[in-house]
This record gives C-alpha cells, sequence and structure tokens, in this order.
C-alpha cells in the first residue's frame, strides 16, 4: 500500500539537499509526495535553528497541524533535522501531537523509524537523536552521526540539470553565535572517491552543474587513498567527469582560502570563479568576541590574494548585525569593509541569540531591535548601490548563462492561468539562469533550452537580476 508524504523545509542549502535525500529513501520503500497536509499519512518538518524565525515558523505550523491531528490520530507527524536536535523532548512538551523528533545524523534510519512509529498499537512520542558532542567521546559522536547520502533520481530534484552534493558535514569552529557544530555535529569529509562516483552518476544522468556542500567546505580532506587529498585535488578530479560543465562550491571560512584551491579555481575550467567567503563584521572587537579565527587584516589581505590569483573572480560574503556588544563604531567598519571589498553579494542578517551558543550563555544580546534593523538596512543599501552599479556596466555584453527553467513569475502566471499551452514543451516562456559567477539572468525562449549553456545578451538590469534576449551569436564572452 503506497504512504503518502509531505515535508515541508526550512534553513540553508544543506537542509534542501537532507530534503531531497530524505524524499529519495523513502520512495525507494513505497512513499508517495504529496502537496498538502490534509493529504498526507506522514507529514515531516525539516527544520533549521539558525536563527528563531526559523523555530518560530515550525511551531506556528505545528499548531496548525492539531485539529489535522484530532481528526486522524493515525498520520505521522514528525520534527526534523536542526530544531529536533537542538530542542529534543522539548518539542513534545510545545506540541504534544508531535510522533517524532529526529535529528540529522539519524536520517539514515528514517524509513525504518517511520515503520516502527506506523506499527505501534498505543503510539508513544518517538525521539532519534545523536550524542551531545560537549559530553561524550569525539569518535562517538562521529559515529552517532550516521552518514546518509543515498542516490536521488533526477526528477526528485530542484531541476535534473543541476544538484547539490554534500562532500563534507559538521563543523569545528564553535563560533560563539551559532548553534551548527552542536547540532550538525563534528566536522567529517566524505571519501573524495565516494564522492566522485556520485558526481558521475549525476552526470550520467543529465546534471551539467554540481555544487557541492558544507559547512567549511575548503577545509574538506579525505586520507583514506594513502595520501592527503584537499578541495583542490577533488575539484580536479570532478573536472574530467564527462557531461559535467560547471562545478560550485559553498560554504568557505576565510582561514582555509588556501593557494592551491585558488589556483585550482583558476584553472580548472569548470570551476566557476565564484566565491562565497563570509567576513561577517568589518570590525577585530566584533570578531574577537564571535570568535571567528582571523582579523579584519587577515581577511582583506585573503581577497587581495584571491583577485590577484583570480583576476576576474566574483566574491560574496555574509554579515550579522547587532551582534552582542556591537557599537556604531564596528558597525560603520563593516560598511567600509563591504565598500572595499565591492562584493558580489551580500546576505545579511540580524542577531538572533541561540540558546547553547557561548554568547547566549556568556554575552548580553545588548542591541536592540530597532538598531539591529536600522543597521541591517542601512548595510543592505550600501551593498545594493554595489550591486546595481556592477550589473550596470554588464549592459550589452554577452554572458554565458547554464538555462535552469522557468523563473518564478513564469511558474506563478502559470499556476494562475488556467489556459493550458497546445505545445508546452516549446512555448515561449519566462526561462531564467546563471552565469559562472553566479549572476541572475532572465529572457524569453522554450521551456526545451533548460539545462543548456548558451549566450544571452543585457539589456536591461536592476541590483538582482540580468535582463535580456538569446543572442544570435556564437561563442558567448564571459
Amino acid at each position: 500500500m503506497t504512504k503518502r508524504l509531505y515535508i515541508e523545509t526550512v534553513g540553508c542549502q544543506m537542509n534542501v539537499l537532507d530534503s531531497e535525500l530524505i524524499v529519495s529513501g523513502l520512495i525507494q520503500v513505497g512513499y508517495e509526495l504529496v502537496d498538502s497536509p490534509s493529504n498526507a499519512d506522514t507529514i515531516l518538518y525539516n527544520t533549521c535553528s539558525v536563527r528563531q524565525h526559523a523555530e518560530d515558523k515550525i511551531y506556528s505550523a505545528l499548531g496548525r497541524l492539531r485539529p489535522l491531528k484530532e481528526q486522524r490520530p493515525e498520520a505521522i507527524i514528525g520534527v526534523l533535522g536542526c530544531m529536533a536536535q537542538k530542542d529534543q523532548a522539548n518539542i513534545f512538551r510545545r506540541a504534544d501531537h508531535v510522533d517524532l523528533v529526529v535529528g540529522p545524523g539519524q536520517f539514515n534510519r528514517l524509513p525504518q523509524i517511520l515503520e516502527e512509529v506506523a506499527a505501534q498499537r498505543h503510539r508513544e512520542p518517538r525521539m532519534e537523536i545523536s550524542l551531545d558532542r560537549m559530553t561524550e567521546k569525539r569518535s562517538d559522536v562521529e559515529e552517532s552521526f550516521g552518514k546518509f547520502d543515498p542516490p536521488r533520481p533526477p526528477e526528485l530534484r530542484a531541476s535534473p540539470h543541476q544538484a547539490m552534493v554534500r562532500i563534507m558535514f559538521g563543523c569545528d569552529k564553535f563560533c560563539t553565535y551559532c548553534i551548527v557544530p552542536k547540532v550538525r555535529g563534528p566536522e567529517q569529509s566524505r571519501t573524495a572517491a565516494d564522492i566522485e562516483a556520485e558526481v558521475r552518476r549525476l552526470a550520467a544522468d543529465g546534471c551539467v552543474e554540481v555544487l557541492l556542500l558544507g559547512q567549511t567546505v575548503n577545509s574538506f580532506k579525505d586520507t583514506t587513498e594513502g595520501k592527503l587529498l584537499r578541495l583542490s585535488d577533488l575539484l580536479a578530479r570532478l573536472n574530467e567527469i564527462d557531461g559535467l560543465r560547471r562545478i560550485k562550491f559553498v560554504t568557505n571560512y576565510p582561514r582555509h582560502m588556501s593557494d592551491d584551491l585558488l589556483q585550482a579555481v583558476r584553472d580548472l575550467p569548470k570551476v566557476s570563479p565564484y566565491l562565497h567567503v563570509p567576513v561577517q563584521s568589518g570590525s577585530n572587537d566584533q570578531l574577537k568576541r564571535m570568535k571567528r579565527g582571523y582579523t579584519v587584516e587577515y581577511y582583506r589581505e585573503m581577497v587581495e590574494r584571491i583577485r590577484a590569483t583570480i583576476p576576474h573572480v566574483a566574491i560574496s560574503s555574509d554579515f550579522i548585525v547587532g551582534f552582542c556588544g556591537e557599537t556604531e563604531e564596528d558597525f560603520q567598519k563593516s560598511i567600509e569593509i563591504v565598500r572595499w571589498a565591492r562584493f558580489k553579494n551580500s546576505f545579511i542578517f540580524k542577531y538572533s541569540q541561540r540558546p547553547g551558543t557561548k554568547a547566549a550563555d556568556t554575552m548580553p544580546d545588548d542591541v536592540p531591535d530597532a538598531v539591529k534593523r536600522r543597521r541591517n538596512n542601512e548595510l543592505l543599501a550600501v551593498q545594493n548601490a554595489i550591486c546595481l552599479e556592477d550589473s550596470l556596466a554588464l549592459q550589452g555584453r554577452e554572458l554565458e548563462v547554464l538555462v535552469e527553467g522557468t523563473s518564478k513569475s513564469q511558474q506563478k502566471r502559470t499556476s494562475q492561468s488556467s489556459e493550458i499551452p497546445s505545445n508546452a514543451s516549446s512555448n515561449t516562456v519566462q526561462l531564467v539562469g546563471r552565469t559562472v559567477y553566479d549572476q541572475i539572468v532572465v529572457f524569453d525562449g522554450p521551456r526545451t533550452l533548460a539545462g543548456q549553456i548558451l549566450p544571452v545578451r543585457v539589456e536591461k538590469v536592476d541590483a538582482f537580476t540580468l535582463f535580456g534576449r538569446v543572442a544570435s551569436s556564437g561563442a558567448a564572452k564571459t
């Protein structure tokens, strides 16, 4: 009998990948994916704990499920992922209609766990989490975070032509604001052989771009082949895979931005010259409070080294505003480094205190929310102005674009329209794609262009998006 599955995902790209893998594993044992909790026998929420808003969203969704659970007590409701590992039994106390709580280190056992829960006559709350790395031996904790990378057919990915590939998980940095080391466990790399085999399967299935994922992706290392393999070595192996056209990787840690990695980005034709390297603050005092492990001077030297090695590189970053003790002078230093670095983009977040972190335990959250909002908006305005200037410089140029599929605007129009095109596969629609520098490009064309790399001439721009048309010329210029 087919079991109907609904899953909702909150959080980062790693969570999105986890949900793809969860769905793939459950479909293999007889589940069918549905688009609404009301149609599902099993309802799962894959959660995030990086910010309070993400957790609040999940608890609100769980509250809305209480009437459904009362009407259909046999339905299984589960909370998965980072919030499950962090809050554990507190989830049952806040939402007593939840049946199971499963941390990210137990996803490999999820089909078995669900089967056992469904078989219970008198259902008891079920919790499966990994060991606490603050109280247990590292080797035992590592083992309690089970490996989970099952094959995914193309139809289960957001795009059959693109795929995220986990190359490592966990984190050992223990930044004072961050809960990830506790909920994702110790830093562990997959073997280069396993990663290469997965990417070869993906390329054989028609995937042309892979995004390599890790909490600190450039700290990847593998010694299982009798020598040390670094991220640069892995990139060189993946660069040789037939059918693969582009390789990207996120997120990088500044201290691990080694020369061999930069040379690999420069020299390997399939590796995109795009690096996401969070700085978090332009103030040394703040970086010390955050326990980031580098200074502003080091980060600036690293950016100069990147640009000296890869002249046309695009660099993006992350910032936290309103972290404990941040003064107006500290904040102005963040504005200064954005203006100096001219990041391709910056993801800017207001500090959200996370229980269980060193900052929450030892530092007052002393920046008022109104000040956080104001600083967030000011820094965003500076970054947006830089993005617009850089976009305007691209007007009239031809860029090489990987077509991802229909744009969000097109998808919205299609879902609202009652008309079905007579030839949907070739009907001209609004498409979206990305350059090797991760710039978003929107243009019109047939749906059949999805997965192709082609030249698009930029005709107009805004701060975040380039708008153009497919060029009639041959090779695109980047």
